[in-house]
């Protein structure tokens, strides 16, 4: 005996181990959402190139577009354009798109619009090919020379490695200070751009490559234009800084939109060009994200899941999933609290009649059907029949009445009453006899006891089976039902005290006091 209960305890563990270990996989590593109503951020980046075309002349535009692995993970790409021919490429570490058309005439309107979402992005996903670590100093002569000396002079006293000594470039470049030194590389051009250009070119004369990258800020701000951004590559990974402010690290709202020194977009065949950018963002929920990244090359639940199956089929599992639930509810009922039920199933299966008519209008027919099926087969035992006979009649009453209240129900106008027919059939002829049985063994109390036992336990699981939250989490983690059946095991050798034999024993060990 010690070792049955050991092996059931081993298999239960088994199943407990599988169970827990599935749901965490898919949580930990596919990032299944818990709950339906959770969501993810989207956004939506819209470029529109616009620009007069010359007329009868061929055009074509080049643009870049953000590199696939620029931190997010790509949801869908458009190109957008009317009589144009599209072609995306390689140069270097960018994507250029080319839209070309052999005659067009007047204002021309191009369209990219991009969705991606931080889900399922690798951190530091920008730019994985690897960078120059080393690069050859400009010739410099004159003042130029002798202005870049005295500044790389401290910024090499005061820095320790790549990153300290861009960042230290920057702040003195920037720096508010009237230093005649950065004011002669200038030039007189005070602007961002020209700043970062002096960044490059004393990190160049110190040997240490770096080039301009720009940058979209995922923020619903009008009239965005890409931001310059600086990186350098330190044999790991590479290194952003603000060319601005020498702030490092990108922050996780920036878009890398191309790097190099290229501008954003060449025009053949037109004029008056521009580029304007637009950024929004959606709410997705984070199931139906998983199921739009099923078909990318992501790790994605949805192709090994029940969420792969037709709608329809999938509705039929929803219900079908969820009875190992009510049999586990039924379970607890009878072993721990000691609810007398009509068996095991029984419950379950009034509880999936429920579904359609509802609790109310549910308990409501199946007592009326019961009682008049109880009383006809009280009628027949006077009359002596036999078992077979006695089924036979009681289920073709069973029909009759069924056929009556969907009538009448239907001429009254209640769609309630066309439900009744959903009630498995075999189902209350089986409640009926087996109520009588009880009825004639352990008198009428105990069968109205065991029957309001039943109705009380098919209303818990109805409710419980079709709790919104626990019927999503049961179908995306089918786990879960290992866990329950581990449970089971566990409940197979429980021999305890029911809460109902507590309360019934207990003026017995008052008086043994």
């Amino acid at each position: 005996m010690g070792s049955v209960k050991l092996h059931a305890r081993l298999l239960a563990v088994a199943l407990l181990v599988l169970g827990i270990g599935s749901m965490a996989y898919q949580i930990l590593i596919q990032k299944v959402p818990l709950t339906e109503s959770e969501t993810d951020p989207v956004w939506v980046v819209d470029a529109q190139v616009q620009f007069q075309a010359r007329g009868n002349h061929p055009v074509k535009v080049r643009m870049f577009v953000p590199p696939l692995d620029s931190g997010f993970t790509t949801l869908n790409e458009s190109f957008i354009s009317n009589n144009y021919g599209v072609n995306v490429s390689r140069e270097g570490g960018n994507r250029v798109v080319t839209w070309s058309s052999r005659r067009v005439e007047g204002q021309q309107s191009l369209y990219y619009r991009l969705l991606i979402t931080p889900r399922f992005a690798e951190p530091g996903g920008q730019a994985k090919e690897p960078g120059p670590q080393f690069r050859p100093s400009p010739t410099l002569s004159g003042p130029e020379k002798v202005a870049a000396d005295a500044l790389l002079a401290p910024i090499r006293q005061h820095s320790a490695d790549i990153e300290t000594f861009i960042s230290e470039t920057i702040k003195r470049v920037n720096s508010r200070d009237d230093n005649d030194n950065v004011r002669l590389l200038l030039g007189g051009n005070m602007t961002s751009e020209n700043r970062a250009r002096v960044v490059d070119l004393l990190l160049a004369v110190a040997h240490i490559p770096a080039e301009p990258v720009y940058t979209l800020r995922l923020s619903e701000v009008q009239n965005q234009q890409p931001e310059l951004w600086l990186r350098s590559y330190n044999g790991n990974a590479w290194l952003y800084f603000n060319p601005n402010t020498g702030q490092q690290g990108l922050p996780e709202d920036r878009l890398v939109w191309w790097s190099g020194q290229a501008p954003l977009y060449n025009l053949d065949g037109g004029r008056n060009a521009e580029v304007k950018f637009s950024v929004h963002q959606n709410e997705m929920s984070a199931l139906q994200l998983a199921q739009t990244l099923s078909s990318q090359d992501v790790s994605s639940f949805i192709d090994f899941s029940l969420y792969d199956l037709p709608l329809p089929v999938q509705q039929l599992h929803r219900i079908l999933i969820m009875i190992p639930v009510g049999v586990l509810l039924v379970l607890l009922m009878r072993s721990l609290i000691g609810v007398e039920t009509l068996g095991t199933f029984t419950p379950v299966l009034i509880a999936l009649a429920f579904r359609e008519t509802q609790v109310v209008w549910g308990v409501i027919l199946f007592t009326f059907i019961t009682t008049i099926g109880l009383s006809l087969r009280s009628y027949l035992e006077h009359l002596k029949l036999q078992l077979m006979a006695r089924l036979s009649v009681v289920l073709t009453f069973v029909v009759i009445m069924i056929g009556l209240i969907s009538l009448f129900s239907y001429k009254l106008g209640l769609e309630v009453g066309l439900s009744v027919a959903l009630f498995p059939m075999v189902i209350l002829t089986m409640v009926i006899e087996r109520m009588s049985i009880v009825w004639e063994e352990r008198g009428g109390p105990q069968s109205m006891k065991v029957a309001i036992g039943t109705l009380v336990v098919a209303i818990l699981c109805h409710l419980l089976m079709v709790w919104s939250p626990l019927v999503y989490l049961v179908f995306t983690f089918p786990g879960i039902l290992l866990v329950l059946a581990a449970f089971m095991v566990f409940m197979g050798h429980y021999r305890g005290y029911r809460l109902t034999e507590l309360v019934r024993f207990r003026a017995m060990t008052e008086e043994g006091r």
